[in-house]
């Protein structure tokens, strides 16, 4: 891991690299993810089979696109009991904070003679996407309660999942007792451009959805990308990635640990340090080298310190959390001895972990707070996934005929300045009418005039 000064040039180079990098799509990916999501649309569940067996399981067909009761019960049966408490714990906490994000529908009254309001209405049908995980040995459970569970506490009345299936045609039985657990109606076996050209388009087998959420590779996003707008989708996301604000107080093989955390997921990913103590930066990249040779996934965890790590020397907090504000992280962590006298001056994170023993990977599993959140600097206008993703707000609007005529002629006036006659003229109409009678366009003038 590089050591770095702020400010000075190679900083500012590393953070312009780090914020940039991942979320690009090359021509030749753009184009092949469109011809897979034009097949799907054209040919359906015949098109899943061909790419299923081209690149998932060779065996594979139609009618093993669902996965079936016995599927489900077997995998059941095949939990221990530590998963099944573990999942249990995440699903409740992860339940409770999401009930706390419910909108409510509302009325209001408080212009004489109309009434305002809004509806608070949940999508018909919701796509969870689940990576499968090199062929299924690591599934990513947390993804299924992350994506499902706000959808569910939203009132959406299908959830639906997808999951590429492994070599022999099966789904992880891990994955299947977290759906059940988290309320998924229907799991089907299929992966990558191909399963999110199903969820948006619908096929013989898998219904249309309306949105489409959960992480994947650079086929999924992108292929969420293009439907954008056919379907709603949650968020383009690029590689994860952890800040870490840390003062003298911090421990370093806390804080290498935790950038290992998201090293692990791949090459791109990014892992930073910001600290006021060069000290500190010398014992966590010390550190990294101890840990790193203890990790299964060693090579793409130092392949990702490698290109997108960095420890940067700043010459106070207050420094450090402008810089933090600049990356806009997915993860900012504060491992500081005051973390709390400092949240105020965040303003741009996915998620904010507050001391020594709330590092990142208790946000991803139990804590409660949804894991899917805004990468490459784009925190600084996007949000975590939420119940709002699984929601539609619609307003209400009612005008008596006194507030009505109260409030025309600002109307009229706006429509002219604005040039649209007939926005005008829809008013205009109105005010001709006195108890069936009809007034002339001069007349309702001076009537709007005199506020009648």
């Amino acid at each position: 891991m590089k050591i770095l000064n702020y400010p000075s040039a190679a900083a500012e180079s590393a953070v312009a690299r780090i914020v940039s990098r991942g979320l690009s799509f090359s021509k030749k990916d753009h184009a092949a993810v469109s011809r897979i999501l034009a097949d799907v649309r054209r040919r359906g569940d015949q098109a899943l089979v061909a790419y299923t067996r081209r690149f998932d399981a060779p065996g594979f067909s139609a009618r093993d696109l669902r996965v079936d009761p016995m599927e489900f019960r077997q995998a059941a049966a095949a939990a221990d009991r530590g998963f099944t408490r573990a999942l249990h714990r995440a699903a409740t906490q992860i339940e409770t904070f999401h009930r706390r994000q419910v909108r409510n529908s509302f009325i209001s009254l408080e212009r004489a003679g109309t009434m305002l309001g809004q509806l608070v209405r949940p999508v018909e049908r919701v796509g969870v996407y689940v990576p499968g995980g090199q062929g299924g040995r690591t599934p990513l459970v947390s993804s299924v309660l992350m994506g499902a569970i706000p959808a569910r506490v939203a009132g959406v009345a299908q959830i639906v999942m997808v999951t590429p299936p492994t070599a022999d045609g099966r789904v992880n039985p891990h994955l299947l007792v977290a759906a059940r657990k988290a309320g998924v109606d229907e799991v089907y076996k299929a992966g990558s451009a191909w399963a999110v050209a199903a969820l948006a388009y619908g096929t013989e087998t898998i219904p249309r959805v309306d949105v489409i959420v959960g992480p994947g590779n650079l086929y999924v996003t992108l292929a969420k990308k293009i439907v954008a707008g056919t379907v709603g989708i949650d968020i383009i996301a690029g590689p994860s990635e952890i800040l870490v604000i840390a003062d003298e107080s911090a421990d370093p093989e806390f804080i290498a640990a935790d950038l290992l955390s998201q090293a692990e997921h791949d090459a791109m990913a990014s892992a930073v340090l910001v600290t006021t103590r060069r000290e500190l930066a010398q014992a966590v990249k010390a550190a990294l080298g101890r840990q790193l040779a203890q990790l299964a996934r060693a090579e793409i965890a130092r392949e990702s310190i490698r290109r997108f790590g960095a420890a940067i020397v700043v010459r106070d907090v207050a420094a450090a959390i402008d810089l933090a504000n600049r990356m806009a992280p997915e993860h900012l962590e504060l491992q500081l001895r005051e973390p709390f006298a400092h949240l105020g001056a965040i303003r741009n994170a996915g998620a904010v972990f507050l001391g020594q023993y709330s590092p990142e990977p208790v946000g991803d599993y139990v804590a409660g707070p949804n894991h899917v959140l805004p990468t490459a600097g784009t925190a600084r206008f996007a949000s975590a996934l939420s119940v709002d993703n699984f929601v539609k707000r619609t307003s209400l609007i009612h005008y008596s005929a006194d507030a009505f005529r109260r409030e025309a002629a600002d109307i009229l006036r706006l429509a002219e300045v604005e040039g649209l006659g007939a926005h005008a003229n829809s008013i205009r109409v109105r005010l001709s009418r006195r108890r069936g009678g009809r007034r002339s366009t001069k007349e309702s003038d001076q009537a709007v005039e005199r506020g009648q």
